[in-house]
């Protein structure tokens, strides 16, 4: 059954998972370099404006920032503060995903929908390396949720609390959060024909709660940009805070203006949806296919029934990211809950109508995609960073079994096909979270010198950096950004300087000398590659990060 304590076991696992990772060092780019930008709020106490380095920042709104500078308040500044947000957003998507998908078909479908989200593979991820996604898609969703309430009955309340999760989502992450709120939304509109929802004078109650809850954000805005003309970023004067995150900011992504181009690859998304919505790949595409092809009998019959919110929203969000000329992965999290709706609904219709032989073929399906998740686990641990513990090899062998026991337990099709499924997200990610990233994560220089540092007592005071590459990690870890400086301007008693290979060659050439030097591996670890995962040639493409005391004169 997927209810009662079955249902609480999958939670409390996926939990598990989570927690697993919560403790993980903060990687590099992305999530080390705003968690930083949040610690440069709580220690300057200026919630206002964004810094990133030494760049004033115009990209995302404030409240991811805000939301994890509270957290460092509350629980002080560590990386596992940092990623709270995103978790509680997280389960409130998850929750989401229950609320909308019990709306629009059954709170069965609703909680194999919540399951389904929670463990899909790019969503356990935004949890680990934390951007600004995990919040956007919580509030989203929760907003989407409570507006097709509104649509469907009318009624106040969940406008009011639809409008909210709009602002909130609007002020996390700008255009683009309206946008994938409003498609799904426009499309069962559209489709039900219920017009006279746009018309409803309670719809001012709602702008009004929008424009309360994203005021903070605006303000903030209008402070740091608006109220200094003189300010140039990227190379203009007269930026208008307001005016880009209402209209300039999406366009700029799309045409790759500003933020720079990534990939025209069309068919980008259509790719890496096989990876981030894993194990449920298979079934999602199926469901996908199912809905599209009910639509058009539907249509061509002239009827109307059923929803048409995640058919269309997926159709009309995959077709708008696909042309944008800045493209990353986790543009696809909006679509998740979408596609975990959609594939609770295939999942029990197919029962509820007598499919028994379909549901066993995906059974099947999953089971292989299971064995697959499950060597690839096994290669992680036992070749690419091997466990070193018995312990952990006892456990890793009885976590594969488990999934054997599963799948050829007596249950019924339906049942076999969803517990393989979130065993086989539950086991791979208590792998990446508990073993694999505190492994990888030995190969980022920059959390790796900060425990040096901290290990070998180096004055922070005294540490500096001579080019103005970011360095996220060493910058959250250390406590503060690291200063740069010219080697001209390094101070007369001897400093520390942190360098990659080219300044340390450049240091040296120029006569500068060090007593002391201490090294650590570096690995662009969000960029990972088979000649890194082969131990035999990882240290091929590793390079090193150096700590130099540096004498204060040239010899």
């Amino acid at each position: 059954m997927i209810r009662g304590r079955f249902f609480w076991i999958g939670i409390a696992g996926l939990v598990v998972v989570y927690l697993a990772g919560l403790f993980a060092r903060l990687m590099e780019n992305d999530s080390a370099q705003f968690a930083v930008m949040a610690l440069r709020m709580v220690q300057e106490q200026d919630f206002l404006n964004l810094w990133k380095g030494t760049e004033e920042y115009l990209d995302k709104p404030h409240l991811h920032y805000w939301l994890a500078a509270f957290s460092y308040t509350l629980f002080g500044i560590h990386d596992w503060a940092y990623r709270i947000p995103a978790v509680l957003a997280t389960f409130l998507g998850g929750y989401s995903c229950y609320g909308l998908g019990s709306a629009l078909y059954s709170e069965r479908t609703g909680r194999m929908a919540a399951l389904i989200f929670m463990s899909a593979q790019t969503i356990v991820l935004s949890v680990i390396d934390v951007r600004t996604d995990a919040v956007l898609t919580g509030f989203a969703v929760f907003s989407m949720w409570q507006l097709y309430l509104y649509l469907r009955d009318g009624r106040l309340a969940p406008l009011l609390w639809g409008a909210a999760g709009a602002g909130l989502a609007f002020s996390t992450k700008g255009q683009i959060a309206l946008l994938v709120i409003a498609l799904p939304l426009a499309c069962q509109l559209v489709y039900t024909r219920k017009w006279e929802r746009l018309w409803n004078p309670r719809l001012l109650w709602g702008l009004l709660i929008f424009v309360l809850v994203i005021s903070p954000m605006l303000y903030a805005y209008y402070q740091q940009f608006d109220l200094h003309p003189e300010k140039v970023i990227r190379g203009r004067d007269h930026r208008s805070g307001i005016f880009f995150i209402f209209w300039e900011q999406s366009f700029e992504r799309l045409s790759g203006e500003g933020v720079g181009k990534n990939s025209s690859d069309y068919t980008f998304f259509f790719h890496t949806f096989l990876w981030v919505f894993l194990p449920w790949t298979v079934l999602g595409i199926l469901a996908f296919r199912d809905k599209a092809l009910d639509f058009w009998k539907a249509f061509r019959s002239g009827t109307r029934k059923g929803e048409v919110l995640t058919l269309g929203g997926i159709t009309l969000i995959f077709a708008i990211i696909s042309f944008a000329q800045f493209k990353l992965p986790h543009y696809l999290n909006i679509t998740i809950p979408l596609f975990a709706v959609l594939t609770a609904a295939m999942l029990e219709r197919w029962e509820m109508e007598g499919r028994l032989k379909a549901l066993v073929r995906v059974s099947r399906v999953q089971f292989g995609i299971y064995t697959l998740l499950a060597i690839a686990s096994l290669l992680l641990c036992v070749w690419v960073f091997p466990l070193g513990q018995p312990l952990g090899y006892v456990l890793l062998f009885l976590g594969i079994g488990l999934g054997g026991l599963l799948f050829f337990r007596p249950l019924s099709p339906l049942q076999r096909t969803f517990w393989i499924s979130v065993w086989a997200s539950i086991l791979v990610n208590l792998v990446m979270n508990a073993h694999f990233y505190p492994s990888l994560l030995r190969y980022q220089g920059g959390s790796e010198m900060a425990a040096l540092i901290e290990r070998e007592s180096v004055p922070v005071t005294q540490i500096y950096k001579i080019s103005n590459q970011h360095t996220w990690a060493l910058d959250f870890y250390f406590g503060k950004p690291v200063q740069q400086v010219s080697p001209e301007q390094l101070p007369g008693e001897a400093a520390w300087v942190y360098a990659d290979e080219k300044e340390r060659s450049q240091l040296q050439e120029a006569g500068y000398a060090w007593d002391r030097e201490y090294a650590v591996d570096q690995f662009r670890i969000s960029r990972l590659q088979a000649r890194f995962l082969n131990p035999e040639t990882r240290p091929q493409v590793l390079r090193k990060r150096y700590l130099l005391r540096v004498l204060p004169t040239k010899p």
